[in-house]
């Protein structure tokens, strides 16, 4: 039985037995958009199948670096940290890469913590749209930095002075693709093994810059294929003894790295909802309506997108990032880019997001506040053309500078809370205000060069 072929408990039992599986790994998303899992033996496998099975409910209840909240209400030491039940989704079944007949699933929480899990946020968007009588289609690209270095050397040179896996400037470089196929192959037949097919990988501008664009999918799975990437492209590059970094903006020497969301809605017979051949541009009222709405909750839901305190960093003027809501007609300078075409292709680019989004919590912003603009019927402002970095946006289409502002900006928002519920905005805006602390208690490099002498 071929593992993409399992789409049920019965499924999985089948071939866990046929091919007599003694190891299967699991995981989760926590918040940040990490996966957390573990091995689990065969016999526990197939209990689980039957029966249910639990991660201690810390992994929503810590930052990236195992630091608990303190601030939670869902968890913490109030709490003693108790169980919370997972559900595996057996249509995630994967053989898992560099490791001899071990099979990989992915899991969401259920009960209450299925009120803050990451997946299912983004299931209930989705769900939202099955009402509304939509299927959504989506696809990542994710631009990253490879390093010639380890997790030991990097943190040794204290993050400063690192070997970038090849120098200068060469976008979509042919030489650089053929003089290092052996990586570039490598990703690409490790993704098409993981079902999780890139459309293309090149060179961007910069030493070391990678960007792939994977194959759409229905919303949920594209956001499964995005998480997935992100985590074994870090580890493929580390068996190689290379290091590979989605941080939004690494260095202030280079742009910063894009994690681009396509996005296109579907009735039940597959029929694009956003093509119109009538309408201008081929631009349907629905897809109207859409943008208007990605571009009127857009400040209210930056945090769930740059979702990092140095996602601010790119988000700044003249860094080919947009600090405004704006959009435009196969504009790349906007926050929200339409591309028309045929009916298969007319689709809106969600353009704001960095490669260090959790695909399903950014996922859930970009459709939600889309499918929020249809219901409402939220008409957009007047399409830019040319650069809009240099639109002067009106004050309601300004975006947050910080993740603590962004955050302000959630806990108030009666959309959010509409489409994601209060449980999800509470603990998400707790997470991201203890980031925002995080980030304060800490003596930078810029604050030593700037005042350790001269104040």
């Amino acid at each position: 039985m071929n593992v993409r072929d399992v789409r049920t408990a019965e499924d999985a039992k089948k071939i866990v037995i046929e091919r007599d599986i003694k190891t299967i790994k699991i995981a989760v998303s926590d918040i940040d958009g990490i996966l957390r899992g573990k091995y689990i033996s065969q016999e526990k496998f197939l209990s689980a199948i039957e029966g249910t099975i639990a991660f201690c409910d810390v992994i929503l209840g810590w930052d990236s670096d195992d630091e608990l909240y303190d601030n939670s209400r869902f968890t913490g030491w109030h709490t003693a940290y108790p169980d919370a039940e997972i559900r595996l989704i057996f249509d995630s079944c994967r053989d898992a890469p560099f490791e001899e007949n071990v099979l990989f699933f992915l899991a969401e929480f259920v009960g209450p913590a299925a009120e803050i899990c990451p997946r299912n946020t983004l299931g209930g968007v989705l769900d939202r749209a099955k009402n509304m009588g939509y299927k959504v289609t989506s696809a990542y690209e994710f631009e990253f930095f490879v390093f010639d270095e380890t997790p030991h050397s990097v943190r040794e040179k204290n993050y400063q002075n690192l070997k970038n896996f090849t120098p200068g400037n060469f976008g979509y470089s042919v030489l650089r693709s053929s003089v290092h196929n052996e990586l570039y192959h490598d990703i690409l037949n490790m993704c098409r093994d993981m079902d999780m097919e890139i459309e293309g990988l090149h060179t961007e501008t910069g030493p070391g810059v990678l960007e792939a664009a994977l194959k759409y999918d229905s919303a949920i799975l594209s956001a499964d294929k995005a998480i997935l990437f992100k985590t074994f492209m870090k580890v493929l590059a580390q068996r190689k003894d290379l290091m590979a970094t989605f941080m939004a903006k690494w260095s202030v020497d280079y742009p910063g790295q894009s994690g681009h969301i396509h996005i296109s809605l579907q009735n039940e017979d597959g029929k694009s909802i956003f093509y119109d051949n009538e309408k201008p541009d081929n631009i349907s009222d629905e897809m109207r309506w859409f943008v208007g709405g990605q571009q009127k909750l857009m400040p209210e839901l930056l945090s769930m997108v740059a979702c990092t305190v140095n996602s601010y960093a790119r988000l700044v003027p003249g860094l080919w990032a947009p600090t405004s809501a704006t959009w435009g007609i196969e504009n790349r300078t906007c926050a929200l880019r339409t591309i028309g075409g045929g009916e298969k292709s007319t689709r809106v680019e969600y353009r704001i997001s960095a490669s260090d989004i959790n695909p399903y919590i950014a996922g859930a912003a970009a459709i939600g506040s889309g499918l929020w603009g249809i219901e409402n019927k939220i008409e957009p402002t007047a399409s830019i053309a040319g650069n809009a970095y240099d639109q002067t946006m009106p004050k309601e289409f300004m975006l947050p500078s910080t993740l603590g502002s962004a955050s302000d900006r959630l806990k108030c928002s009666e959309a959010a809370k509409e489409l994601f519920g209060d449980q999800f905005v509470d603990h998400y805006t707790r997470t991201r205000d203890w980031e925002e602390l995080q980030s304060r208690k800490a003596v930078t490099d810029w604050q030593l060069q700037r005042y350790f002498e001269i104040i």
